[in-house]
């Protein structure tokens, strides 16, 4: 069977290690799994979820459920986001649970920044320690609430920017109304800066621009829907300011939900999203309650506004997430980096 150079190589990596059963003479290849991932997604993408906020009590009674369905709409990776040690520490647990598909991050947001003690940082390094742990974050500065000062943000930030430049671990931004203040901490350790991502990217284009200069990568979400500024993600697309080996997709779920009812949406942007995206988004994803498996509709959305296929988008999308760098390569290292 032939396959595509790009596909075969991500499927490549999503396969386990060559397993042996020494009581017998069965064994299972990396190709022959490859084979299968491959047949499996006949119909469908092959995406990798970059945040997910998986520990919030809106997924405690059903996450069974919740991983299944992701799988079955062709999110096969979901990275967990961290934002406190505690979520950071069941983020962590889930991945246990859900081996192969669940991944996490550790950090704190900036609206829990207060929460910051001497003995943090020490948890969050053994959090970051296990190979599940794929990056520092959800860090960063939000100036638009300011549910904790913005001192203490900017100092807790620097930290967790400094922990990260230790382990040269990723970085998994987050950014609200704080760019300049942001750019300031960064550009201290931009000699040291590890694979960096602006998750769930909400700003303008000289923002994004200048993220793109520093070699950030841009996470974009369902919310998409939202912005109907000239200045905008929207608009960011149609131009093609961010380069196809720098863009990540993700949901935030439970938050980000992509209202495709909504009157901002252009009607071609509309009229591009299959009947199999929409099923579930609709039976299983709502604004009290986003799923990962909400994904393939946003992938859908951004294909759209570039005018490119949707599954150029999601193997890309895939293939940066899964390669060296950004090293989101949660254990996989058999891609190759051209």
């Amino acid at each position: 069977m032939l396959y595509s150079p790009l596909v075969w190589n991500i499927c490549m990596a999503s396969a386990s290690p060559v397993k042996v059963d020494k009581g017998s003479e069965f064994t299972v290849s990396g190709q022959e799994e490859a084979e299968a991932i491959i047949k499996s997604m006949e119909g469908t993408y092959l995406l990798v979820d970059v945040g997910a906020n998986l520990t919030n009590k809106k997924f405690a009674r059903d996450l069974d459920a919740v991983v299944q369905r992701s799988r079955d709409a062709g999110v096969k990776k979901i990275i967990v986001t961290g934002t406190s040690v505690q979520s950071s520490k069941e983020a962590l647990r889930l991945t246990r649970l859900f081996p192969g598909t669940l991944y996490c991050t550790a950090g704190i947001h900036p609206h829990d920044s207060k929460s910051w003690e001497d003995e943090t940082v020490d948890a969050l390094k053994e959090i970051a320690s296990n190979p599940e742990c794929v990056a520092i974050g959800e860090c960063g500065l939000d100036f638009n609430r300011n549910f904790s000062p913005p001192d203490v943000q900017i100092e807790v930030f620097e930290k967790q920017v400094k922990l990260a430049c230790d382990l040269q671990k990723p970085l998994f931004l987050h950014e609200r109304e704080a760019h300049s203040a942001l750019m300031k901490v960064l550009e201290q350790y931009q000699e040291r800066l590890p694979s960096t991502v602006m998750h769930c990217f909400t700003g303008t284009q000289q923002e994004v621009k200048k993220y793109l200069d520093m070699g950030f990568y841009i996470g974009l979400t369902g919310y998409l829907w939202k912005d109907k500024s000239e200045d905008g993600v929207r608009k960011i697309l149609e131009e093609r300011l961010i380069p196809l080996d720098r863009l990540l997709v993700e949901t935030d779920s439970p938050f980000m939900y992509p209202n495709i009812r909504a009157s901002k949406l252009p009607a071609d942007v509309k009229g591009a999203l299959s009947e199999r995206s929409l099923s579930f988004l609709n039976r299983y994803c709502t604004f009290q309650r986003n799923e990962p498996c909400s994904l393939p509709i946003s992938v859908e959305m951004i294909a759209a506004y570039l005018k490119l296929k949707p599954d150029d988008i999601a193997l890309k999308t895939t293939y940066t997430a899964l390669k060296s760098p950004p090293r989101l390569n949660m254990q996989w290292t058999n891609l190759p980096t051209k």
